[in-house]
């Protein structure tokens, strides 16, 4: 009854489907799909159906991969609060109470947060059957193209679930799914690239082994968090699985954070014995020892030991294989902060607003500033060490003698990380202060982040791939106006990384050109974004001090 009856699946499709956010999504998303077919329809006045064309299997593979990526960033954002929010309502021991087998709330959770995902991506099917009439790309192709899309979308929403279930946080839950999502979105891509002139076995692999392997792991990481339903931990008041701290780092595998050592008190400090210093900050005392962490490091752990797997072969690559290609490795580490960043700052007010606790804070005598930078660097310590754990391997490229030549890119490299995650965690502090719900917060600041960061690299490659080749004029021209839209990138560091100019390095294959680069769109970014922390910091410390503080409105 149950199974065919779902509850769970009822109750979340409406509270899912029939929010107008759903529409408004939908709306978003399909413009952006249109407006990509737009851009890439080819132009000639006559076009040759009987001929491949290789423009239309460019922006087929275009179209296809930004899908890709954008269900591997929105897969978890529906699925990772699944479990985790149930926790966070205070609801998740009458979810345990309830006659439900675990299986039944599982696929009930799953296919609510994951229907609003597939409409969206089945709606786009229409769109990209326009580019049929062009030769070079079948129907079998597209249709394979879904079925690996759909199947990857289960999988990613299976991770999610699965992370959900351990973490009481749904912030905890979304950086780990993202962190295990990413080495497979990379993969995904290089993979659907690199077979693009293997057509038969691309098509084959993508109706075959990738569904296969998506269903197979999915499946089991299901049943463990059915399990885990079935045989739960030890939970306390309000649905609080209890975490012994002490237990727990005698239990941990792998990586230990020890919390009174050298470095690991920078991030994960111990849990204070003694009274505050008189000059101390008690806003961020409080926030470093006895928020962040109280339900224990395994999160941490988990992001540590898997970012630096997927670390390890990049810097092998990109930085001593292959060092013309160091800002890629860049890119990694300023995406890894975009995830991050949000997870330890969204929640700096909207969660003392959720505890209802915002208006004891305002009535104390700390200043506006003290609370700011109290909750700011409290975030942002975090965030920033998990992430110089992988800028490490940019100082140690300069034991490579092609990169030692490149050493003022490399410190612009550092630079530009450094600068990128104190505007990462000013804006999620900023929209923390403004929103109400730290869920809201998150999405809104990983959405902020991918239109700055993300949109004009996808707008260039865009404009870039679909460019005439050759040597007359009208294309040199074409193709210095694509080098112009590089500018729209002013405010992304990973146009800032890509753009930083290199002398000539050799690598395994031989010895690589020199990247030209552009050095003002480099300044441009340091300007902009310097400026842009020190307004949002303004406009924060306005609105605690005029907004809430005067007229009492917390």
């Amino acid at each position: 009854m149950f199974a065919i009856d779902n509850p769970v699946l009822q109750r979340e499709l409406i509270s899912n489907l029939r929010a107008p956010r759903a529409f408004l999504l939908m709306l978003v998303y399909q413009i952006a799909l249109a407006a990509v077919v737009l851009i890439a329809y080819p132009r000639d006045t006559r076009i040759d159906l009987s001929r491949e064309s290789a423009s239309a299997q460019r922006l087929v593979d275009f179209f296809f991969v930004g899908q890709f990526a954008i269900a591997s960033l929105m897969a978890p954002s529906f699925t990772a609060g699944a479990i985790s929010g149930e926790k966070e309502r205070k609801t998740y021991e009458m979810l345990l109470a309830s006659p439900l087998r675990p299986w039944v709330i599982v696929s009930g959770k799953l296919v609510a947060a994951l229907a609003h995902l597939v409409v969206l991506v089945s709606g786009s099917l229409p769109i990209i059957m326009l580019c049929l009439p062009l030769g070079g790309v079948s129907i079998y192709e597209l249709l394979a193209a879904y079925v690996g899309l759909l199947s990857a979308i289960f999988l990613f929403g299976s991770i999610s679930m699965y992370c959900s279930s351990y973490f009481k946080r749904t912030s905890a839950s979304l950086v780990v799914s993202y962190v295990l999502i990413l080495p497979i979105l990379i993969v995904g891509v290089v993979s659907w690239l690199s077979l693009a002139q293997q057509g038969d076995f691309r098509l084959f692999a993508t109706v075959t082994f990738v569904p296969v392997v998506c269903l197979v792991a999915g499946f089991m990481m299901l049943a463990v968090t059915a399990r885990r339903l079935l045989y739960p931990p030890d939970v306390g008041s309000q649905g609080s699985e209890v975490v012994d701290l002490d237990q727990e780092q005698k239990e941990a595998v792998g990586l230990v954070i020890q919390r009174d050592q050298f470095p690991d008190n920078l991030f994960a400090p111990p849990r204070r014995k003694t009274l505050m210093d008189d000059n101390a900050n008690p806003v961020y005392d409080k926030e470093m020892h006895a928020e962040l962490f109280s339900q224990g490091t395994l999160m941490l752990r988990l992001v540590i030991q898997l970012s630096m797997v997927l670390a390890i072969p990049l810097m092998a690559v990109l930085l001593f294989l292959a060092p013309n290609y160091a800002s890629y490795y860049v890119g990694y580490v300023l995406i890894f902060n975009i995830l991050a960043a949000p997870v330890f700052t969204a929640g700096s007010i909207t969660s003392e607003r959720e505890r209802q606790t915002l208006d004891l804070l305002l009535t104390t005598t700390i200043s506006s500033w003290e609370i700011m930078w109290g909750k700011l660097l409290a975030g942002y310590r975090v965030s920033f060490v998990l992430t110089s754990f992988l800028m490490f391997p940019l100082l140690l490229s300069f034991l490579n003698p092609e990169l030692f030549k490149n050493w003022q890119a490399m410190l612009i490299y550092v630079a530009i990380c450094i600068v990128s995650s104190v505007f990462n965690a000013v804006l999620a502090l900023f929209l923390s202060t403004l929103l109400r719900k730290t869920s809201s917060a998150m999405m809104i600041s990983y959405i902020v982040l991918m239109f700055l960061y993300c949109l004009p690299i996808a707008i260039y490659f865009l404009f870039w791939s679909f460019a005439p080749d050759g040597d007359s004029m009208e294309s040199r021209l074409a193709r210095q106006e694509v080098e112009n839209i590089r500018f729209l990138g002013i405010a992304s560091p990973l146009m800032a990384a890509d753009s930083t100019p290199m002398t000539e390095v050799a690598s395994g294959s031989g010895s690589a050109k020199a990247k030209i680069g552009s050095w003002p769109l480099v300044g441009g970014y340091f300007a902009v974004t310097l400026g842009a922390i020190a307004i949002l910091l303004g406009v924060n410390t306005w609105l605690f001090q005029q907004r809430w503080r005067l007229t009492g409105r917390g």
